[in-house]
C-alpha cells in the first residue's frame, strides 16, 4: 500500500463519524411499515427493532487494508469490540475487497457495509476453531461460522455490502450434478473421491468425515481432538450464526456462497430480515438460504433467495434434542419474498421437534422451486406443527408438487412401496402414537397460482398420525404431470380448487383418508382402494 492511499484510507477513518454521526437508525430509510401486521390471523407483537447511539467508526483505523490479499479479521474484530466498549454504534466497511476470517457481533453494534464492499471470507480451514454448536437440530462440533453472536442484544449488519462465505471451499459436490466436463476439472483440481467416484470432496478428513455420519452430517465415533481436527473440512460451518439474541437486523446486504446453511438465527427473539440477497449455488449440499430455528416474533420481509437447498425454512431442533430444548419456532410473519431456486420455496421441517406456531406467508413468489409449500417429517422427530396460514403465492415451473405435506420424509409412505417391497414387508402393526410422533394440525393454504408443476399436490400423513383440519381453498395448478393425491389425512377441505393435468387423467386420487370434503360435500370415509374425482 503507498503512502498516498494510506493518507486516504485514514481520512475516510476520520471523516466517517462526521458523515454518519447524526444517524441512529440501523440504516437509513430503516422504517418498518407496521401496516405488515394488519389481518394477521394471530396475535403477535411487533417486532422489536434496534437502534444504535451515534458513535461511528470504520474498520481502516484498526489498519483494514482491502486489496483482497491482508487478513482483516484483527481489525474487524477490534473493531467492533472497541464500539461496543464504547457503548454501541456503527462499523462501517467501507468499499474494497476484504479479506477476513471469523467475524464475532457484540451487542449494541451496526456492522454496516459500504456499497461496493465485498467481504470475503478465507478458505484456510485452520481459521475457523471447532465449537460446540448445533447443526441440522443435533447438537454436535462444527467450525466456527464466518458471523457468529451469542447473547447478544440489539444488532445488525446492514448497508449494500457482500458476504462471500468461500463455500466452494468447503463443499462436497455430486457428480451428477455437473456437466461431464464440470466434473472431470473439478476433480483435477484436487481433493478426493468416494470409492463410487459419485462425490468429490476438497480434502480425504472431509471424505473421512462423510464416513463417520449416519444421522444426517453429525458425525459419530470421532472422539478426540486429533480425530476432529482431521475431519476439520467436514465440519462445515453455516454462514451465519445467531444464537440466544435479541433485536437482531439483516437487511440491506447479499449472503453467498455458504459453506453449508447460509443464515441461521437459533433461539433469537425479535428478528428482522428485510431487503436481503441470498445466493448459493444450485449444486450446493446443504446449500439452505434461510434456517429460523427456534425463533420467535420474526419479520423475512422484501426479501430474495436463490438456494442450493431449501429456501424459507422454518425449524425448531431434531428428535430428542429439539424436544428437549423445547423451544417452538412461533410468531412469524414472511410477506413479499421471492425465491428462485430451492428444494423447496417455504420450508416446515424436517427438524420440527420443538414444534412450529402462528406463522403467516403472504405475498411470495416461487420460480422453479423443486417443491413449493414443503411441509416434512419422520416418525421419531415428534413435535407439533399447527396454526400455519399461508396466501397469495404464486409459482411457475416447479418440477414436483406445488403443495406438499410428506411425513415420511428420507423414507417411503403407505402405498408408495414397490409390488416387492409390499410382498417382503410382513410387518402389519402400526407404531403406537409418543412424544416422537410428528403432528401437523390446522394449517390453512388460500390463493395459490402455479403453471407447471409435477404431482399438483400431495397430502401423505402417518397412519397412527394423519395430517389433520387442512383447508385448501381458491388454488389453480395448471399444466400439472399428475393430479392431486390425498392419502393419510383427516378433516382436508378443497374449497374452489382447479387442476388441469398434461395427461387429462384424474385431478385427485383419495385414499386412506376420512372427512374431506370438497365444494361442501362430505366424504366420510376412503379406504385402501381409494377414489378419483375431477377437481373443475
Amino acid at each position: 500500500m503507498n503512502t498516498l492511499t494510506k493518507k486516504l484510507l485514514l481520512l475516510t477513518a476520520i471523516c466517517l463519524p462526521l458523515l454518519y454521526g447524526n444517524r441512529t437508525c440501523a440504516q437509513e430509510g430503516n422504517v418498518i411499515d407496521n401496516s405488515i401486521y394488519n389481518d394477521l390471523p394471530f396475535e403477535m407483537p411487533i417486532v422489536e427493532q434496534p437502534a444504535f447511539p451515534d458513535y461511528t467508526i470504520s474498520i481502516v483505523a484498526f489498519g483494514a487494508q482491502n486489496d483482497g490479499k491482508f487478513l482483516n479479521t484483527k481489525a474487524i474484530n477490534e473493531a467492533i469490540k472497541a464500539v461496543n466498549a464504547k457503548g454501541g454504534g456503527k462499523v462501517v466497511i467501507p468499499e474494497g475487497l476484504w479479506l477476513t476470517g471469523p467475524i464475532e457481533l457484540l451487542s449494541n453494534v451496526n456492522l454496516y457495509t459500504e456499497r461496493n464492499a465485498m467481504i470475503l471470507f478465507t478458505d484456510d480451514f485452520d481459521a475457523y476453531p471447532i465449537i460446540e454448536t448445533s447443526f441440522e437440530g443435533l447438537e454436535t462440533r462444527r467450525c466456527q461460522s464466518p458471523i457468529s453472536a451469542r447473547n447478544a442484544e440489539n444488532i445488525a449488519i446492514t448497508g449494500y455490502g457482500t458476504f462471500d462465505g468461500s463455500g466452494d471451499s468447503w463443499r462436497p459436490v455430486k457428480r451428477d450434478k455437473l456437466t461431464a466436463s464440470q466434473w472431470s476439472k473439478l476433480v483435477k483440481s484436487g481433493g478426493v473421491t468416494d470409492t463410487a467416484e459419485r462425490i468429490w470432496y476438497p480434502t480425504a478428513g472431509a471424505l473421512k468425515g462423510a464416513l463417520a455420519c449416519k444421522d444426517f452430517n453429525v458425525p459419530e465415533g470421532i472422539n478426540t481432538d486429533e480425530e476432529w481436527n482431521e475431519i476439520r473440512p467436514w465440519l462445515r460451518p453455516v454462514l451465519l450464526n445467531i444464537v440466544k439474541s435479541k433485536k437482531v437486523l439483516l437487511e440491506g446486504v447479499t449472503f453467498k456462497n455458504s459453506p453449508s446453511w447460509c443464515l441461521h438465527p437459533l433461539s433469537c427473539e425479535h428478528i428482522t430480515i428485510n431487503n436481503v440477497k441470498v445466493f448459493n449455488p444450485w449444486y450446493s449440499q446443504n446449500g439452505d438460504a434461510l434456517d429460523l430455528e427456534s425463533c420467535k416474533n420474526a419479520l423475512i420481509i422484501n426479501s430474495l433467495f436463490d438456494a442450493g437447498d431449501d429456501a424459507i425454512c422454518i425449524k425448531s431442533g431434531k428428535d430428542e434434542d429439539g424436544r428437549r430444548r423445547g423451544e417452538p419456532c412461533q410468531n412469524v410473519l414472511v410477506k413479499n419474498n421471492t425465491v428462485l431456486h430451492g428444494h423447496g420455496g417455504f420450508v416446515v421441517g424436517s427438524e420440527m421437534s420443538g414444534g412450529v406456531k402462528n406463522i403467516y406467508v403472504t405475498d411470495c413468489t416461487f420460480l422453479g422451486t423443486d417443491v413449493g409449500l414443503r411441509f416434512k417429517s419422520t416418525r421419531g422427530r415428534g413435535g407439533v406443527v399447527e396454526g400455519i396460514y399461508i396466501n397469495n403465492i404464486n409459482m411457475i415451473n416447479i418440477p414436483n408438487e406445488p403443495l406438499l405435506f410428506d411425513l415420511f420424509y428420507g423414507g417411503k409412505g403407505p402405498g408408495e412401496e414397490t409390488e416387492e417391497e409390499r410382498a417382503a414387508n410382513t410387518k402389519t402393526d402400526l407404531p403406537p402414537v409418543t412424544e416422537e410422533t410428528p403432528a401437523f394440525k390446522d394449517i390453512h393454504i388460500t390463493n395459490v397460482n402455479c403453471k407447471g408443476s409435477g404431482r399438483a399436490m400431495f397430502f401423505n400423513g402417518l397412519p397412527e398420525m394423519p395430517i389433520r383440519n387442512i383447508t385448501v381453498k381458491n388454488v389453480v395448478i395448471t399444466d400439472a404431470s399428475e393430479g392431486a393425491v390425498i392419502s393419510q389425512a383427516d378433516g382436508v377441505t378443497l374449497d374452489n380448487i382447479y387442476i388441469e393435468t398434461q395427461n387429462n387423467g384424474p385431478t385427485l386420487q383419495m385414499k386412506n383418508a376420512k372427512n374431506i370434503r370438497i365444494d361442501g360435500k362430505l366424504h366420510k370415509q376412503i379406504d385402501a382402494q381409494g377414489t378419483n374425482l375431477t377437481l373443475k
